[in-house]
């Protein structure tokens, strides 16, 4: 007998199983548990389109989106997310005014430039400035007629101007450089003409005024210093006016639908319904009376991580779903309350109702690498959602301390203690409860750098991901695994060590 030819084996030649087959088996899994087989490619790595739909109505070019916790998202890692293509939902761990105000300055920002300088008045001290220094990373300071920006710009005091006058007592308004000695510029279109002027002043500070004077940003040389240092960020995500776009997130009290207003006004495009267990009464009736009063407002909710609970909530016209329950790595809910799902099953069956409707998921938890972006989205998630991979850049709140010779930052779950007590409890539907009971940890994190270096790098890294499937968009990504031709295995422990750095006596492990 002839032996088969290849065109007659490449009939028996599929390896493996189909996304469905693994996942539907009543058996969850993480990311790390499943791996999936390579595809064919016919495309470069440059040419995958990233591009998705974080909600409805809202597109954006990176899948990657900063989560709502307050060691994570404010205004600085915002701005930084909006810019790289992406968005930062701030946290409601605040104050309203106090997130309000964040999400002014997110809308306010203009690229390159420094819109929340140190604003001192004439009357302050050498004193007093040095004390604001060594608690901020502020070097120098405006001196202005009133001490917020907008205000006119009366002189600039650096850092090492004065260091060797031994009197701190002195004013300000004595030893500023007058505004009528520094090189100021009026508001361009185009930041290259502000870098121009920049550098051709010799300074290392450009205030930008108005026509009466008055102070609206700086731009400054370490700025351009850094855009030189940081890869292209491309092109921002902007609403309808060209400003960022900025999301944010509340819990579901009486009182945050008053939150939610004043966000809306504020110009926040979309609003997250911050729950650990969304499939709730409360936040179906939140999610109903906020489209009804800020309809321009699309409502992320969430968490959930079954069928049945997003069916609930996407009846409810839900704009987009939040996924993930227990998989954060600051995050107890499972141990605690044995409640929950493995973070890949959740992802593929929530987003396997979803994609029938048109809603758009987040997949929130878990991710620790590129490798689990890339596996998020292949499983059908419009975008992945990071804390703890963002927990301790540049743009995270909160200053560097050392520890045994390490710098870092803090990073707490938002169901911790330590984060409950400043009122996230909420979220737990339980701040009238006179227990609390954590469903996180709080903990620190080692220095990262800035998202602004970091992101590119991810993204480029699923780029590559999804070459490697043979998938040349998140489009063709779903196309494949509703077609069968994704094909997935589990992973064995062995399997796992294996597939990760092993055998050697030391080594170094940088990613970018």
């Amino acid at each position: 007998m002839l032996p088969p030819s290849i065109h007659d084996m490449e009939l028996d030649l599929v390896d493996g199983l189909r996304v469905p087959q693994l996942l539907d088996q009543g058996t969850c899994y993480t990311y790390d548990d499943i791996i999936f087989h390579p595809g064919y490619i016919n495309f470069a790595a440059d040419e995958v389109k990233l591009g998705t739909n974080v909600t409805k109505n809202i597109a954006i070019r990176t899948p990657i989106v900063s989560s709502p916790m307050d060691t994570v998202t404010e205004s600085n890692m915002a701005i930084a997310m909006a810019k790289l293509g992406g968005i930062g939902f701030l946290h409601y761990n605040s104050k309203i005014e106090e997130q309000v105000f964040h999400a002014r300055c997110v809308k306010k920002h203009r690229a390159d430039f420094l819109t929340d300088p140190l604003i001192l008045q004439p009357s302050s001290t050498l004193f007093e400035f040095d004390q604001i220094r060594e608690r901020s990373k502020h070097t120098f300071a405006c001196i202005c007629e009133a001490d917020c920006i907008g205000s006119k710009l009366l002189g600039l005091v650096t850092a090492t101007d004065h260091e060797l006058l031994k009197d701190r007592s002195l004013e300000l308004g004595s030893v500023m450089t007058s505004v009528c000695d520094l090189v100021t510029a009026e508001l361009m279109e185009d930041s290259e003409s502000f870098e121009k002027v920049l550098i051709e002043s010799k300074k290392g500070k450009l205030p930008i005024l108005n026509d009466s004077g008055e102070l609206i940003a700086v731009v400054t040389g370490s700025t351009l210093k850094k855009k030189l240092i940081n890869p292209s960020p491309g092109v921002p995500s902007t609403d309808r006016s060209g400003k960022l776009l900025c999301g944010a997130a509340i819990g579901t009290r009486e009182s945050d639908r008053e939150r939610a207003i004043a966000l809306a006004e504020a110009g926040v495009d979309a609003i997250i319904l911050d729950s650990s267990q969304g499939d709730s009464v409360y936040q179906l009736e939140m999610l109903q009376y906020l489209k009804k009063v800020i309809p321009e407002v699309d409502i992320i909710a969430g968490n959930v991580v079954t069928q049945v609970q997003a069916a609930h909530l996407i009846k409810a016209g839900a704009d987009s779903l939040r996924v993930g329950m227990g998989s954060g790595s600051i995050c107890t809910t499972q141990e605690v309350c044995a409640v929950g799902r493995g973070q890949a099953t959740a992802v593929f069956k929530v987003a396997n109702l979803a994609s029938k409707c048109n809603i758009p998921v987040i997949a929130d938890g878990g991710i620790q690498n590129s490798g689990h972006i890339v596996k998020a989205l292949a499983l059908g998630a419009s975008a992945v959602m990071c804390g703890s991979m963002f927990a301790g850049t540049t743009e995270a709140p909160g200053e560097y301390f050392f520890q045994d010779g390490v710098r870092l930052k803090k990073y707490r779950g938002m169901g911790s203690l330590e984060a409950m007590l400043k009122g996230s409890d909420s979220r737990y539907l339980s701040s009238s409860a006179h227990l609390k009971i954590a469903q996180g940890v709080s903990g620190t994190v080692k220095d990262k750098g800035s998202v602004l270096r970091m992101v590119p790098y991810l993204t480029h890294a699923v780029k590559q991901g999804f070459q490697d499937l043979g998938a040349n968009s998140l489009e063709k990504a779903n196309i494949l695994r509703n077609s069968g031709d994704m094909r997935v295995e589990t992973r064995t422990n062995s399997a796992q060590l294996e597939g990760g750095v092993h055998d050697l006596h030391s080594y170094s492990k940088q990613l970018w």
